[in-house]
């Protein structure tokens, strides 16, 4: 196990004690372009600056503004999207949090990017959506950001490994609770007006769904999964983005491998339950007797 967990703090890893990266953590800035100068994770003000954790040698993104780093996900996106004539002369941009209704105007969600071209009158000419899939956290980071943050030079490489609930990705509930309902939903609704839609993910995230059937080309595809991944800059002592790989597929094929579930053996399930009937049987008390069957017997 990682002695440290925490990859990035305030956008930079808890080594780098520079005078220009203590800034940002003095002043609880964002350097990957939030909505606002000063980083928002769960609180505007008092925010948990954890941008990345360590996980089995690896570094996983937790913040899905992490991804926004130098724009490259909304460049990649533009070009599935649309023509090298628009991607390549900047006729687009990017909306944020845009909401989406269905038929009867219930809310489906609010899609991450919206990627609108236009004309040179400004009027729209088409748009895809652009999801990004960042990685719930199990266990506790708050105390060791807090705890690092108190004191900063002494704590850079702390050992927290003996620690309870020492942080760790859960991907599970990341594609269960999140990636698999936005695809059905909003997903579906997207397919039906004929709609490209990206999705941003981090290389290990990926590796933990199951293979997805891929399409010979992006103009045979419905979605563009844009795999990321953090590398090391030795000499600036930080964290880059890069893209790693990109993956077409069509929409239904690629909805029904994510939400299909891998059965385990019957048998399994069988013992489960008759371990279960045995202990039910097993708790039941011996009939006590009535007060007519202790009176019958006293006659």
């Amino acid at each position: 196990m990682q002695k440290q967990p925490l990859a990035e703090v305030f956008g930079f890893p808890p080594d780098n004690l520079l005078k220009e990266v203590e800034r940002y953590r003095n002043n609880k800035l964002c350097p990957f372009h939030n909505r606002v100068p000063s980083c928002t994770k769960n609180s505007a003000t008092d925010p948990l600056g954890v941008c990345s954790i360590f996980h089995e040698g690896n570094v996983v993104i937790t913040c899905p503004i992490r991804f926004t780093e130098e724009w490259l996900i909304t460049e990649d996106a533009a070009k599935f999207f649309f023509s090298k004539d628009v991607a390549n002369t900047g006729r687009w941009t990017s909306l944020r949090e845009v909401p989406l209704k269905d038929k009867f105007g219930k809310a489906a969600g609010n899609i991450d990017y919206v990627l609108v071209s236009y004309d040179h009158e400004g009027r729209i000419m088409d748009f895809g959506s652009l999801e990004v899939q960042a990685v719930y956290i199990s266990g506790n980071v708050s105390d060791p950001f807090k705890y690092y943050m108190r004191d900063r030079a002494k704590r850079k490489n702390m050992d927290w490994s003996r620690r309870p609930k020492y942080p760790r990705p859960d991907y599970l509930s990341s594609s269960r609770k999140r990636l698999v309902p936005q695809m059905i939903y909003k997903g579906g609704i997207l397919k039906a007006w004929g709609k490209k839609q990206a999705v941003i993910m981090q290389k290990s995230f990926y590796g933990t769904l199951p293979p997805l059937p891929s399409v010979g080309s992006p103009d045979e595809a419905d979605i563009a999964w844009f795999v990321y991944d953090l590398r090391r800059d030795a000499k600036a002592n930080r964290l880059k983005l890069v893209l790693c790989e990109t993956i077409y597929t069509q929409f239904r094929s690629a909805v029904d491998q994510i939400s299909t579930t891998s059965p385990g053996d019957v048998d399994d399930f069988i013992q489960v339950l008759q371990d279960k009937l045995n202990e039910e049987r097993n708790s039941i008390p011996p009939d006590a007797p009535t007060l007519t069957d202790i009176t019958t017997m006293m006659e």
